[in-house]
């Protein structure tokens, strides 16, 4: 029997050691992780393995060595005794990290290297008495009266931790959470089974699954919060891109208006109070955050068209069909796909351009489909109205899920259709 606790306690300590230096090795190669987080997961990996192995070398000692090793074994159990107190403040440390606090400004780090420092001083002096625990001549392991006095330290640190997490739980995000509650309760569930299975060592598996689950988490709340951010600075990158303002059109639209001004001044009004629309809802969307409803991008393009219509007069021509407007969609993304046709339809060499817009409800998608008469959309070119369809494209994708295609009229002219889940309005 004892042979087979051997055997499943030597095991048990290889597979653990194992594990941790594959922690190590991906903590050392992984991507997505801070500087600090890196280095406190290399540092954490390190003082495992260091344990890990320690208790593997007091094993091989205590089982497989005679009497002249028995230096080795109280060296060996010294070892693992230290590097696995280490993991209790590291925990810590991490904690506060996570957090958001300073380990200096809050006495729960002081408390818990303070018990550190107890633990470590009760194992110094245990190499010079009997009383806790202690390595004979013959290279014999013993336990010692006072052994639970040493228990004690790391008791408390594990008690202090698990009651620091329930108070700071709500700093924490969800993986977090999980990632600290597994390298508390882990370790803890393989100690009960270990009381009641004498000779049976799972305190050193389960110590080194722990860390790693850890890490895992760790690495998964890393990688959400970079994806995440990666998608943030994607679209405020595009929503700047769509956002740009081209200055020969605010030049135009001031020169319209200073000659509309002796012309026909109520039309110059008129325009004024178009631009001011357009203005006023270009600036509103730069703070837009969320989708907006399908109505105030209408709203919107509606107000750009005339301001243009009141350049060109014959020259552009605009039809609304939209009686489906139950739907949000991303600010400014109508407008600048019309503002784009009108850019690149108008010839003064070809026809009057004719501009259509109409939305409709098919298949559980909202579709608005900008229709326009122009020299129609070159898929090979690589210039402006490419880059900026792209940009609203993926806007459409990251904020709603939707789609946006192009395609060429048969008669000549371009289609471009935007899909979108439908979310009606609340």
């Amino acid at each position: 029997m004892n042979d087979a606790i051997d055997l499943v306690n030597f095991a048990a300590a290889a597979t653990g050691l194992v594990i941790v230096l594959l922690g190590l090795f991906f903590s050392l190669a992984v991507r997505y992780l801070e500087t600090w987080t890196r280095r406190f997961f290399v540092v954490l990996f390190s003082a495992a393995a260091a344990y890990v192995a320690s208790d593997l070398l007091s094993q091989v000692s205590l089982l497989f060595l005679g009497p002249d090793y028995s230096g080795l074994s109280r060296a060996a159990v010294f070892c693992e005794s230290f590097f696995s107190s280490l993991l209790m403040p590291m925990m810590t440390l991490y904690l506060l990290r996570c957090s958001g606090e300073r380990r200096k400004r809050t006495p729960l780090f002081a408390s818990m290297v303070t018990l550190w420092l107890v633990y470590v001083a009760l194992l110094i002096i245990t190499q010079f008495t009997t009383e806790i625990y202690s390595i004979s001549p013959e290279n014999v392991y013993h336990r010692g009266p006072w052994y639970f006095v040493l228990l004690l330290p790391p008791a408390a640190m594990m008690g202090l931790n698990c009651v620091s997490l329930l108070f700071r739980r709500k700093r924490l995000s969800k993986k977090q959470r999980a990632a600290f509650a597994v390298y508390l309760l882990l370790p803890l569930c393989c100690m009960l089974i270990q009381m009641f299975s004498y000779g049976l060592l799972m305190i050193v598996i389960g110590t080194s699954v722990s860390v790693v689950i850890l890490f895992a988490f760790i690495l998964m709340d890393q990688v959400d919060h970079s994806i995440r951010q990666q998608q943030e600075n994607a679209v405020q990158q595009a929503s700047i891109t769509v956002l740009q303002m081209r200055p020969h059109f605010i030049y135009n639209t001031l020169m319209s208006i200073y000659y509309l001004c002796k012309q026909d001044t109520e039309k110059a009004q008129q325009v004024i109070l178009d631009f001011s629309s357009y203005l006023r809802q270009n600036f509103t969307a730069i703070a837009k955050e969320d989708t907006i409803p399908f109505t105030e991008e209408v709203e919107h393009t509606r107000a750009y068209l005339a301001v243009e219509q009141a350049r060109f007069q014959d020259r552009l021509l605009v039809e609304f069909e939209t009686p489906f407007t139950a739907f949000r969609i991303p600010p400014l993304t109508l407008q600048p796909v019309v503002e784009n046709a009108v850019k690149h339809g108008l010839d003064p060499e070809l026809e009057p351009l004719f501009i259509s817009v109409s939305s409709r409800q098919q298949d559980g998608y909202a579709e608005v489909i900008v229709d326009d008469s122009g020299p129609g959309f070159k898929p090979t070119d690589d210039d402006e109205p490419h880059i900026a369809l792209a940009n609203i494209s993926k806007r459409l994708k990251m904020m709603c899920g939707g789609e946006l295609t192009i395609s060429n009229r048969d008669c000549g002219g371009t289609i471009v259709t935007i899909r979108i889940p439908v979310q009606p309005e609340s």
